[in-house]
């Protein structure tokens, strides 16, 4: 069995069973060894940023890694952007980077890169091949490097000759990594910090964000005055009825600093202290009292719902959580906006769904009203790296082909990674695109004005303008096999949700807004 055989029955020993690929000649015995085999699926995507934020969403689903499949440095590099978003959300993904044969690599042959420093900035571990007989153990050990909670990427890059030279047998399961407890003198400082009285606010994110750590948190609320928020953006938050509810921390510097003013503590569970995502001429960068005190009850990779229980057994936290009842807003009517798409989804969606959300400066009213539709899962762009939303539907829904995946898009982020729409035909796979389509990166035009830069000319304008010409999501859905359709009125977009919402496979709705809207994700959650 060559090299390529034995790390492909490797992956599959140790749990991997999808990868995502876009690869080239010095990954062609990996791509025969994946043709020989029933136990891995694969995923052809049209650019590599597909395949790295595919295994993203994956890996946020199925809490296991799956792995891409790139080529070479330049490969690698056209998926980073969306793996620097799976290492901000700690998602589990093994990128499989072919090399150049390591004899070859001394001529410095036009594709020639140094892979390892390309990787390093978007992996948490990073390890080049040295043989064929390496291969197995090495891909053993990316697997297991990968599956750190709440997750981490890895990298394994693999010369040519490794992949086609005779190797030995594959490795077995290696298991996974305990999940280390919180330090028990962390538990009980902040059990003193929740009954002296201060006002305190509990942040929250990553492995305290599960449907059990959220009601942990409220039941703490209700019997301490603590109040609880989740970071901006989220990896993976289930919400809506039947669950706990917190209160999502503003983008904006104002909007932040505002909810969080007369705070005198702040405990943090799987993140850390809040800050702006950018610097603002005038404005904060951090968002809490200077003279709060900072506590960490659980860091990112320790087993937060378990220290949120000691916490509410500590401080007698009894009562049983407060859930959200079903209280959908209703369809809209007449002209096409933020709201009524927001009260037709959250109306509409149905129970155990997972919702990608990168809806920008529209997507606010979405976001909140699907506080209180049917219980589902919220997926965030968690890294800022926009055109993340189409692959990690794609990935989302090749874990979970029993859920529907709703992936609310602005027009501007989907056109970075628009290749993914011919996967979702390619694959079948259950996932309605909503395009927000305001033709405009509104985002930025609203960060032009609140960097105090004073430009607000035609020409400066027009580098944020996404018309002459309009682009016609329509027509490219379908140019790549997806049913799409456009919506001009709210009656018209409630008729296609609902028809997407009642047929299984891919579906793409244009959403072509009648007016601009004021900024920022609404921040109940």
């Amino acid at each position: 069995m060559n090299g390529a055989e034995s790390l492909l029955q490797t992956l599959i020993n140790n749990g991997v069973e999808a990868c995502f690929t876009n690869p080239g000649t010095s990954e062609m015995h990996m791509v025969a060894a994946i043709g020989k085999t029933t136990g891995m699926r694969s995923v052809l995507a049209l650019f590599e940023g597909v395949c790295t934020g595919a295994a993203d969403g994956y890996g946020r689903m199925a809490d296991k890694p799956a792995c891409t499949l790139l080529h070479l440095g330049p490969g690698l590099s056209n998926g980073s952007a969306n793996l620097h978003n799976a290492r901000k959300a700690n998602s589990p993904v093994l990128n499989l980077i072919g090399d150049h044969a390591t004899y070859h690599k001394q001529y410095d042959a036009p594709l020639t890169s140094d892979i390892i420093t390309l990787a390093e900035p978007v992996s948490h571990w990073v390890h080049s091949v040295a043989t064929a007989e390496d291969l197995p153990k090495d891909a053993a050990q990316a697997v297991y490097e990968a599956s750190h909670q709440p997750g981490r990427v890895s990298t394994l890059i693999v010369p040519a000759d490794c992949a086609w030279n005779e190797s030995v047998d594959p490795h077995p399961d290696l298991g996974r990594p305990e999940t280390p407890e919180a330090d028990p003198a962390s538990i009980r400082r902040a059990a003193e910090m929740l009954t002296n009285g201060k006002p305190t606010v509990l942040l929250m994110s990553h492995l305290a964000l599960s449907a059990e750590g959220v009601a942990l948190a409220d039941r703490i609320a209700q019997k301490t005055g603590a109040r609880v928020f989740c970071d901006t953006f989220t990896k993976r938050l289930a919400r809506g009825a039947g669950r706990a509810q917190l209160e999502r921390l503003g983008y904006f510097a104002e909007q932040a600093t505002e909810q969080i003013k007369d705070i005198e503590q702040l405990i943090m569970v799987g993140t850390k202290a809040p800050v702006g995502f950018f610097a603002y001429p005038g404005k904060p960068s951090k968002f809490y009292p200077e003279e709060a005190a900072l506590h960490t009850l659980a860091d990112v990779g320790e087993d937060a719902e378990k220290a949120l229980a000691a916490v509410a057994d500590e401080v007698g936290a009894t009562d049983a959580p407060r859930l959200v009842e079903l209280a959908t807003p209703g369809l809209g009517k007449g002209e096409l906006s933020p709201k009524s798409i927001g009260q037709a989804v959250s109306t509409l969606l149905p129970e155990n769904a997972v919702v990608v959300d990168e809806g920008a400066t529209a997507g606010g009213p979405t976001s909140g009203m699907c506080a209180v539709a049917q219980p589902h899962d919220w997926l965030s762009l968690t890294g800022g790296s926009i055109g993340y939303g189409l692959p990690c539907a794609v990935g989302v829904a090749v874990a979970c082909p029993d859920r529907k995946v709703v992936c609310v898009h602005g027009d501007g982020g989907a056109m970075y990674t628009i290749q993914a729409l011919w996967t979702m035909a390619r694959e079948n796979l259950d996932v309605t695109v909503v395009i927000l389509s305001n033709r405009k990166y509104q985002i930025l035009q609203v960060e032009l004005a609140r960097v105090g830069a004073q430009t607000m000319n035609k020409k400066t304008l027009d580098m944020l303008d996404l018309t002459n010409p309009d682009l016609s999501f329509v027509a490219m859905g379908r140019g790549m096999g997806v049913e799409s359709s456009l919506a001009t009125t709210a009656e018209e977009f409630n008729a296609q949700f609902e028809s997407a919402m009642n047929q299984r496979g891919p579906r793409l709705i244009e959403a072509e807004l009648a007016h601009t809207v004021a900024p920022g994700p609404s921040n109940i959650i």
